[in-house]
Order: structure tokens, then C-alpha cells, then sequence
């Protein structure tokens, strides 16, 4: 996948939005004012970090080698998935929105409605 492809694809899900926060590269998309997802523009191949369940970040450790603990995050709640073309696109995708759903179950109920109606 393309970062562009990661890109539009984050944007589409509600409340999203993107910035730069940490630097002019490192591209930052962030749900209810919290990170769910963050790629460097520079990388070759194009790798992103994406919040996971402890649980299931080590097994997908465990079976990918192109997914890694999280660089420069919480090891314990963050991957990084390296898209050299292992990964089919609907992995990635279902990675995206895990990261983001592990985002919106953890705001406050009221919070939270808002983003689960259509």
C-alpha cells in the first residue's frame, strides 16, 4: 500500500484528522484529539505505527516479521507495520481500523456514541 492509500483511507473514518505535531515528516492522524496512527512521509518502504491490543500486538509479532514492536512508542500498545508487500491490503486495512475502534472504545460513553452513530 501507498501512503497515499493509508492517507485517504484514515481520513474517511469519522473525526479524523491529520497533522505534523513532532516534525515536517512524520505524519500524525489522530481521532478525538488522540494518535491512532503515525508514518514518516521519507520512509522506503512506507511504515506506519498503529495502536494494538497487547494481546494481539504479540501475536501478530509472533507471526509477521514485518510487523515490529512500535518504534519510538509504548511497545507494550503499538506496532509497526512495514508494507513492502507482505501484507495484503486487507490486513493493513483491518489494522487502520483496529487502531482507530481501540481509540474510540476507550473515550467516555458520551464521547463515544457520538462517533458510533451514522
Amino acid at each position: 500500500m501507498s501512503i497515499e492509500e493509508i492517507r485517504e483511507y484514515s481520513l474517511l473514518k469519522k473525526g479524523v484528522t491529520e497533522g505534523f505535531p513532532f516534525d515536517n515528516e512524520t505524519l500524525v492522524f489522530k481521532v478525538a484529539g488522540k494518535m491512532f496512527l503515525l508514518t514518516s512521509l521519507n520512509s522506503s518502504p512506507i511504515q506506519f505505527n498503529a495502536k494494538c491490543d497487547p494481546q494481539k500486538a504479540l501475536d501478530l509479532r509472533e507471526k509477521y516479521d514485518f510487523v515490529q514492536p512500535g518504534y519510538h512508542m509504548n511497545k507494550q500498545h503499538w506496532n509497526t507495520i512495514i508494507c513492502d508487500g507482505r501484507a495484503s491490503k486487507k490486513q493493513v486495512l483491518a489494522w487502520i481500523d483496529d487502531s482507530y475502534d481501540l481509540i474510540i472504545s476507550s473515550l467516555p460513553k458520551k464521547q463515544r456514541e457520538a462517533f458510533l452513530k451514522p
